[in-house]
């Protein structure tokens, strides 16, 4: 079984929106994928996002049609907020997470992990979201922006990426000032970045020439 996290430089970046991209693309090539979403906060009722993602493996994956939307969750709190501060009962427990990554991954030829937020953001004290990519020993996709102000955002995430010597691949997810983007800041990914790639049209390279 194979597994990959993905993360983005903040929240209401598009993790959701690509990872249900990855379900589908995955799928189409036979594999039976799998999802993962450890914690969600903002949820006063059933987890959105995890509903979203369980309703498009369920689709693809036999093996979790059967499942409900807390099958695929660790962790759901109602404060919008980072876990540490949406968890007020200081309830999480990391081993929770790492058992529920285990049982899902035998159910899948490989798991899609969907993180919350950016990488460090707190899970607890002393525990952010790249903690929890390293400890699953995963590849990362990191999905960036396209708005103004988004070079900054992808260069620091790449640099803690690196730091903790995490294997990744990273993305554009062309929603925000898609226009303006061409100007601002498509010419500094095309001197630098050359191979960089966008959810919406190079997904399926990615799948076919990175090693999953």
């Amino acid at each position: 079984m194979q597994s990959l996290f993905i993360t983005a430089t903040n929240t209401d970046i598009g993790k959701t929106y690509t990872t249900i991209k990855l379900i589908e693309a995955l799928a189409s090539k036979g594999l039976k994928v799998g999802v993962y979403k450890p914690i969600e906060t903002g949820v006063t009722d059933t987890a959105p996002d995890a509903t979203i993602l369980l309703k498009a493996c369920s689709k693809v994956n036999e093996n979790f049609k059967h499942l409900k939307v807390e099958d695929i969750t660790a962790y759901t709190f109602p404060l919008p907020a980072a876990p540490f501060c949406a968890d007020t009962k200081q309830t999480i427990r990391i081993e929770k997470i790492i058992e529920k990554y285990h049982t899902l991954s035998k159910l899948c030829d490989i798991l899609l992990v969907e993180g919350a937020g950016g990488l460090l953001v707190p899970i607890t004290k002393n525990y952010t979201i790249i903690d929890l990519a390293k400890e699953l020993n995963t590849k990362v996709l990191l999905v960036t922006p396209s708005r103004l102000g988004c070079i900054n955002d992808t260069l620091l995430s790449m640099e803690a990426l690196k730091a903790r010597e995490i294997d990744f691949n990273w993305c554009v997810n062309l929603h925000e000032d898609k226009e303006s983007f061409k100007e601002v800041t498509q010419p500094y990914y095309d001197a630098v970045f050359p191979e960089w790639w966008s959810v919406e049209k190079g997904l399926q390279r990615f799948i076919s020439s990175y090693s999953l």
